[in-house]
């Protein structure tokens, strides 16, 4: 105890000398009167008063996030904005509907439109290095999007959205037919199995999902290891999903849509809010919808990894990650770049990275995040970021399971969507419909 308070009296004498104000010289002893005093020499005119510094300058964020998304970043910024002399205001609006801002978080549309042309982006690493700031992630997996990267796997910005397909299911609801609510189905026809059940049972919606170009093309590919386009890594394209596997599974969902176990409400996350009401019972959709799910739902939310085809060889491999990245516009100044890599910094941080992934169901992106999704203090908020990692982690990447930067093209994309619109819609069977989006991405320049 006498050491402790040792301690503490040093502590506070350090800190009271570390600044002596011009009164302290007044409390010394004073010395002998001089003999002889002199008039008091005039004081020198007061020097003009430093001008007032100059408010910080607002650094613009956009960005299109849903709801959860943005309910997260806004905080984070305010935290952001308290700590430091620098101030970001956010604006939820398009990059290029207006001046281009300082900062912008870009969806895979958005941010094609910023790639195109004479470059407008100044790269992540470039940003971090100048400033003086580590920049503290961990190495961009071949698993995920290629966009933000260049061709040495340096980060041009930052991928702080990513997230990867899961199985999300009505708890509630398997247990009333019966079904295992702790051990979902693995593999498709596992999934058939159960879904036939719900119908039984009188759901009219048993199964849905969103993103289905991505879910059903892309990663349906990379989860039974082969490629989703051709080409070589140094020029990919066009298209290769017309294979066994892909043709197999499009084949199996085009027979659950007829058969009413199946249904599609759009190309993008239309289903989550199906899934939420209680209107479906399964789900697959990416693991960041988790937190927005939770939070709605008025039943027990399962999470699972994506179901896969046990006939396939190998399977399952690996899923792949996507979602938004925050990218730096060029031509800002020292000041401001400064400013930016410190907001990077603070968004890499143990507690930002918490946070970002139990309210907006962000992939971790550095070891920290990674420990806090394994922490048994946040098992029950973690369960999606747990079961997206091990899917993605599955397997080691090989070339077939790697992303494509060739099927993140925007116009790729939409040829997929156009197609599978066409299969829902009992217009062309699987396999034409593969042909034809092979075919027409031949097209493409």
């Amino acid at each position: 105890m006498r050491d402790h308070r040792i301690v503490l009296c040093l502590a506070a004498a350090f800190a009271i000398g570390a600044v002596q104000t011009p009164a302290a010289a007044a409390d010394k002893p004073a010395g002998k009167p001089a003999a002889k005093t002199k008039p008091a020499a005039a004081k020198p005119a007061a020097k003009p008063a430093k001008p007032a510094a100059a408010p910080a300058a607002e650094i613009e964020l956009v960005h299109t996030l849903a709801p959860e998304g943005e309910a997260q970043l806004i905080r984070l910024v305010e935290r952001f904005n308290q700590g430091t002399d620098g101030r970001i205001v956010l604006a939820r609006r398009e990059w290029d509907a207006g001046a281009m801002p300082a900062m912008m978080i870009l969806d895979e549309t958005a941010e094609e439109r910023l790639l195109q042309g004479k470059p407008r982006y100044r790269a992540l690493f470039e940003v971090m290095s100048a400033a003086g700031e580590r920049l503290e992630t961990l190495k961009p997996p071949a698993v995920m999007n290629p966009a933000p990267l260049n061709s040495a796997g340096k980060l041009l910005a930052l991928p702080v959205g990513l997230s990867t397909p899961v199985m999300f299911y009505n708890r509630d609801a398997f247990r009333k037919v019966g079904l295992d609510a702790e051990n979902a189905p693995k593999t498709w026809f596992e999934l058939q199995e159960a879904l036939g059940k719900l119908v039984d049972a009188g759901v009219s919606c048993p199964y849905t999902s969103s993103y289905p170009a991505w879910i059903h093309v892309e990663n349906i590919s990379a989860w039974h290891n082969v490629p989703v386009a051709g080409g070589t890594p140094k020029k990919e394209g066009p298209l290769a999903i017309n294979g066994m596997v892909q043709v197999k599974h499009l084949s199996m969902m085009s027979s659950w849509y007829k058969s009413r176990y199946l249904h599609i409400f759009g190309h993008g996350r239309e289903a989550d809010a199906r899934f939420a009401s209680g209107e479906c019972a399964v789900l697959t959709s990416a693991s960041g919808s988790y937190p927005a799910l939770a939070r709605d739902a008025k039943f027990e939310v399962g999470v699972a990894p994506l179901p896969y085809h046990d006939d396939i060889p190998g399977a399952p491999q690996n899923t792949l990650a996507d979602g938004p990245s925050l990218w730096i516009a060029a031509g800002r100044t020292p000041a401001e770049y400064k400013t930016i890599a410190r907001f990077v910094s603070f968004l890499l941080t143990p507690e930002s990275q918490v946070e970002l992934q139990r309210h907006a169901g962000s992939l971790p992106l550095n070891r920290s995040g990674l420990l806090a999704s394994s922490s048994d203090l946040l098992k029950s908020e973690m369960a999606h970021i747990r079961v997206a990692v091990a899917t993605l982690t599955n397997k080691p990447a090989t070339p077939a399971s790697s992303a494509s930067r060739y099927a993140h093209r925007a116009d790729v994309r939409a040829i997929v969507g156009e197609e599978l619109d066409a299969l829902w819609g009992n217009r062309k069977p699987a396999k034409q419909v593969l042909d034809e989006a092979v075919a027409r991405s031949r097209m493409l320049k």
